[in-house]
């Protein structure tokens, strides 16, 4: 099983980011990976433009940081409301998700992976409730929903 070492010039999820140098089956540098122009041979030559590729990779990383704080930012100056329907004693008839949560972000012009969403359960009780929403691999923001009983309050009907 041969291998080869290759320098990367884009990150490769599951492999690395510009500029590392990485090991991987020869095969799999010499028909993807240098022909698809996202690696280069590790040679001599090529291993004195790492420098470079680091350079750029730190702009770029430095960029996609503070692109992530601002967005933290907009995220903590948020403050969405939910109505649940709810029956007699307070019981919930639904739950606020991950997926209502991304849909009023977006409708306060806010783009973000839904998946950031860090809810262990949805959301089945009114009042105030915190949620953490992972921005980037260092920044989290904190976002404080409202959940109130909405208009869909259900009452029992008395049977006569």
């Amino acid at each position: 099983m041969a291998n080869a070492q290759v320098i990367l010039r884009e990150k490769i999820e599951g492999l690395g980011a510009e500029a590392d140098v990485v090991k991987v089956r020869a095969g799999y540098a010499r028909n993807f990976l240098v022909p698809q122009g996202k690696a280069y041979e590790a040679s001599e030559e090529n291993l004195k433009h790492v420098e470079a590729l680091k350079a750029a990779r730190a702009e770029r990383e430095a960029g996609e940081l503070a692109t992530a704080r601002d967005l933290a930012a907009k995220i903590a100056k948020v403050r969405p409301k939910f109505a649940l329907a709810t029956g007699q004693g307070g019981k919930a008839f639904g739950s606020v998700t991950s997926m209502d949560i991304q849909k009023e972000l977006e409708a306060a012009g806010i783009q973000i992976d839904r998946h950031g969403i860090e809810l262990e359960k949805p959301i089945k009780r009114s009042g105030k409730h915190e949620v953490v929403i992972r921005v980037h691999s260092e920044v989290t923001a904190t976002l404080m929903i409202n959940v109130e009983a909405g208009e869909g309050v259900v009452e029992e009907e008395d049977e006569a």
